[in-house]
């Protein structure tokens, strides 16, 4: 009886934070997206740039695997980031017919501006906190990071 009881406030908690997380995620996504629609980049195209900030190029196989779409649907996404300016694709060295596709210096400014923003905003969300919950939040999102990561 303990454990259906443990289970059933288990389960209740478990739906609670899908619920916070749902709203969380619209409270973010649409901030964030308010801060990309000075950019005329959609979620999708930021997270691209944001692989690329952290990598000298990629290929369009490596976009699309870490994307989780077709080769085709990285090309789209590719194509609309070069018209904007912020990616460039380059031959590789070691084979003319291998595309790469490196940030350019208005894609690294515009991760780095929506990622001043983001910051901003979570220290004024952990103003709200004290010390110790500030600490607790992070270490949450870590270990929750780190389960998402090894997926």
């Amino acid at each position: 009886m303990v454990a259906v009881t443990q289970d059933t406030h288990l389960r209740a908690d478990a739906e609670r934070l899908a619920d916070i997380l749902t709203g969380l995620q619209r409270c973010f996504i649409l901030a964030l997206s308010k801060e990309l629609g000075r950019g005329n980049v959609s979620f999708p195209q930021y997270c691209l740039l944001g692989f690329l900030a952290h990598q000298p190029h990629l290929t369009m196989t490596e976009i699309a695997q870490k994307m989780g779409h077709t080769t085709a649907a990285a090309t789209g996404l590719v194509d609309r980031l070069e018209k904007l300016g912020h990616v460039r694709r380059v031959h590789g060295l070691d084979d003319r017919r291998k595309i790469m596709v490196e940030i350019t210096e208005s894609g690294s400014a515009l991760v780095s501006e929506v990622r001043d923003d983001m910051v901003t905003n979570i220290l004024r969300i952990m103003e709200t906190l004290l010390p110790a919950e500030q600490k607790a939040w992070l270490q949450i999102y870590e270990k929750v990071s780190a389960f998402c990561q090894n997926k």
